[in-house]
């Protein structure tokens, strides 16, 4: 029996954290992956074009909605096991669960491994798509397989990380939609610890040298005390929380460039400023949020009359307020995008999907 339920004409903004959007042709709800691969594969049989949204955390969709179907991912099914050929233990999880659902499944069976993910909206299908990470990890670093559907061969196939070509909040799932993830599965370690440490701050929070380990469940309570300081855990009564999480990436200047940006940089804001610069494959990291602020974008920007504006928090985040359109979050990712790129001559790229729009 199939566990699918469909609507029509339905705004999407509520399936989304930024709460924006308008409605999709059609709605369909899948409880469960073999319902999920029916419905894809008949609207791709009749031609209709397909949303298929999960957690809906990195999603920004036109007011004018999707002129197709929405299929909303509500598979749940975690399975822990053990490979027989490493002996290590893993974890499971159908693409509709709550991301921090599973983390926090994750600690409270005694396993260590995601516990720096801990708090990151949106559902476990999107992480290696977005290679998701946070606090010194990344989904690269734990991925064990992901399983796909594959729409034009008509079947479900898994992956290994080494065939995802997993980047820098990038793999090549992104922007695409011949394969649609369906379950993954993440490497764990059975005794409790953490990951090590590399994030010099929750390190340093936990009194713990860079690259040790500790118990998991104390590095995700660290974790997400950090990031409800930064408005950055949901919280439908703060509006703070009414984002897309950050919404541009670190841009990554090209080693040729590094040395010309970096002197235009502190042009700008003192020769003695300690511009935050990281190793990256292909260039030179740097902090978006950092030149966000430089700019002259302070959090809160740019008032609170404003319908979508910083959070209070993090200059990374656009927030809506409350009442905001698509239109509304365009308009200041494009004054701050401008800004940036007049003061610093760096362009930051947006990290959500966009849907029937563009900056």
């Amino acid at each position: 029996m199939t566990e699918t339920s469909l609507q029509h004409g339905v705004p999407l903004a509520g399936l989304t954290t930024l709460r924006v959007g308008g409605p999709a042709r059609a709605l369909i709800r899948c409880a469960q992956t073999r319902d999920l691969v029916e419905e894809i594969a008949a609207a791709d049989a009749a031609g209709e074009p397909v949303l298929i949204i999960g957690g809906g955390s990195n999603l920004l969709i036109s007011d004018d909605g999707f002129p197709g179907t929405a299929i909303v991912v509500g598979s749940s099914r975690i399975e822990f096991g053990t490979g027989r050929e490493s002996g290590r233990a893993h974890v499971t999880a159908d693409a509709g669960v709550v991301w921090d659902d599973l983390v926090a499944r994750t600690v409270a069976e005694g396993y260590g491994g995601l516990e720096c993910l801990s708090g990151i909206p949106g559902s476990t299908g999107a992480t290696p798509v977005q290679n998701v990470g946070a606090y010194g990890v990344e989904v690269a670093d734990i991925l064990r397989s992901v399983q796909v559907l594959d729409r034009r061969a008509g079947n479900l196939r898994w992956v290994s990380p080494n065939e995802l070509g997993l980047g820098y909040r990038t793999s090549r799932l992104k922007h695409r939609d011949e394969m649609v993830v369906v379950a993954v599965s993440f490497w764990l370690n059975d005794d409790r610890l953490s990951r090590p440490l590399r994030y010099r701050e929750l390190s340093e929070s936990m009194g713990v040298e860079p690259g040790g380990q500790a118990d998991a469940a104390e590095v995700r309570e660290h974790v997400l005390a950090t990031r409800r300081r930064k408005g950055m855990v949901l919280d439908p009564a703060d509006h703070d929380t009414w984002s897309a999480g950050s919404f541009f990436t670190n841009p990554i200047v090209a080693d040729a460039d590094a040395a010309s940006v970096l002197e235009r940089i502190r042009s700008q804001v003192g020769p003695d400023a300690a511009v935050p610069e990281y190793p990256a494959e292909g260039g030179t990291k740097l902090s978006a949020g950092w030149l966000i602020e430089r700019a002259g974008f302070a959090k809160g920007h740019p008032g609170p009359d404003a319908l979508v504006r910083l959070s209070t928090k993090h200059t990374l985040a656009l927030t809506n307020r409350g009442s905001a359109s698509t239109s509304d979050v365009l308009a200041l990712a494009r004054e701050v995008r401008d800004g940036v790129a007049d003061a610093f001559g760096v362009v930051l790229h947006p990290e959500p999907v966009l849907v029937g729009c563009s900056l």
